[in-house]
């Protein structure tokens, strides 16, 4: 791990590949862009969902707002010879195969519900009631209602705290070796990396060690959808021994909002039919062919040369925002010299002075920058492929005039926290408690009572609680937005 950050902190950031200059490859193929561009040159008389028709039964001001374009491709994948989800068929599953051999998997779902429906059905598929799993604790909210709908028994593994960053870091391979050698009858380990402000766990250490124990690993590897395609950035999970692996290819990867990948890898432990059973019972009968052929766009642009110069441009403007955020003075940015593994392109810094939640908001209503989030200490900046050089220069400029102005915290921030950092008292199963008998009551009077639902700030989705766990007083901070919450009836 610490070669891959010190590759980054040395590298250059005067780009080795001119993004402007890179051109795509003439052999790239989208075969789904391509039998989406023929349905839009074809049209024919349609009596069929989606009502609207082509974009001719909605609102003109909605059609203006998003163009006929966007309404003319919004059909689902039963018509025109685009090719079925469920079962896989024609483009569709002509783009899934390539999108497979990229990614370097046996098998890759395309997904229109986001990470969302893939963590779903991996819990729903793979586990059963009562089966013993251990997840790391800064898991996305999905990862734990999967455990309520198969049942699952969760145990946690706590990763590292910043401290001084108030937020997760790494998840520690002794510390899984130690859990698996408690209970030899885990049947399933499922992590999260990288952490959603980019703290990479080493996962080759930890594929080992279920190796070892022969348990089944899952990655939920949502944000780091570009390590396939450069050498600077993380190892990819489906190169370090992983079973299972989701990408959030909307988060960063280029496709639209609420298009995700699954993935299982060539020597899986996973039944792949399972995984495709429980994704038809739980995934829309009705996918966007739009979101489906952004997946098949972003596959394809990423792996050609323009996509991986603009992955390249992303590491630069990075670097390059990093070493000149470093020289502002009362600004503190995350970085190896924290002794932390990282994805370079995502930027977490703290201001002296200043919460995180209470810069987000000078920096947008001073300064109309929109960050990506911010919790108790800091504020996460993502280094996208969209995103330019002139852009950071605005960001930087932005974060010079705050250093000299004399900018007050706010006295309501105080005592209010946003980055769930508690540990679990486990009383009972998630589902046990989901589907026990459950009352609301005043968050105040709710002490020393058993959770009935999840309550997860989002993003990042971590949970503060989940269905069955004892609610103490250090939850209180983290229940700002709460005034009532659901208990277990005595």
């Amino acid at each position: 791990m610490c070669i891959i950050f010190m590759q980054m902190e040395n590298r250059s950031y005067k780009s080795l590949i001119s993004f402007k200059d890179a051109q795509a490859s003439s052999d790239v193929y989208a075969p789904l862009v391509e039998a989406m561009s023929a349905y839009k040159a074809n049209p024919c008389v349609g009596f069929h969902i989606p009502g609207h028709n082509r974009g001719k039964g909605v609102l003109k001001n909605f059609s203006s707002l998003v163009g006929e374009d966007a309404l003319n491709l919004d059909t689902t994948d039963e018509f025109d010879n685009l090719g079925t989800l469920f079962p896989s068929s024609g483009a569709i599953d002509e783009a899934q195969k390539l999108a497979s051999s990229i990614f370097g998997s046996k098998r890759t779902f395309f997904l229109t519900g986001g990470s969302t429906i893939a963590n779903l059905a991996l819990a729903f598929g793979l586990t059963c009631p009562q089966d013993k799993i251990i997840i790391g604790r800064n898991c996305h909210r999905s990862v734990l209602s999967g455990m309520i709908i198969s049942g699952a028994n969760p145990s946690w593994l706590m990763p590292k705290k910043l401290d001084n960053w108030a937020i997760y870091g790494a998840l520690d391979p002794v510390d899984l070796r130690e859990q698996l050698e408690k209970n030899p009858d885990t049947s399933l380990v499922w992590v999260t990396n990288p952490t959603y402000e980019g703290v990479v766990s080493d996962i080759e250490a930890i594929a080992r060690v279920c190796h070892e124990f022969d348990v089944a690993l899952i990655v939920d590897e949502a944000h780091g959808c570009l390590w396939n395609f450069s050498d600077v950035l993380p190892k990819p999970a489906l190169k370090c021994g992983a079973d299972a692996v989701v990408h959030s290819l909307h988060k960063t990867g280029g496709s639209m909002t609420q298009s995700s990948m699954l993935h299982i890898s060539k020597n899986s432990r996973f039944d792949v039919h399972k995984v495709e059973h429980a994704l038809k019972l739980l995934h829309t009968t009705s996918p966007s062919l739009l979101l489906l052929t952004s997946l098949d766009a972003a596959r394809a642009y990423l792996s050609s040369d323009t996509g991986k110069a603009a992955i390249e441009n992303a590491i630069d403007n990075a670097l390059y925002f990093r070493e000149e955020a470093s020289k502002i003075k009362g600004v503190r940015v995350l970085n190896s010299m924290n002794n932390v593994a990282f994805d370079v392109t995502k930027i977490f810094l703290k201001v002296d002075g200043l919460s995180g939640k209470r810069l987000e908001s000078i920096l947008e209503l001073d300064f109309s920058i929109e960050i990506e989030s911010a919790s108790d200490e800091g504020i996460l900046i993502l280094s996208n492929i969209g995103n330019t050089q002139g852009e950071f220069d605005v960001l930087l400029n932005a974060l010079r005039k705050i250093s000299i102005s004399n900018y007050p915290d706010l006295a309501y921030l105080e005592g209010i926290k946003f980055m769930p950092l508690t540990a679990p008292k486990v009383v009972m199963t998630p589902r046990e408690a989901y589907f026990s008998k459950k009352e609301r009551i005043k968050k105040e009077d709710a002490i020393g009572r058993i959770a009935a639902e999840v309550i997860a700030l989002c993003p990042p989705g971590i949970s503060v609680l989940l269905p069955g766990e004892l609610i103490a007083a250090e939850h209180m901070p983290y229940l700002s937005d709460f005034s009532e919450i659901d208990v277990l009836v005595k």
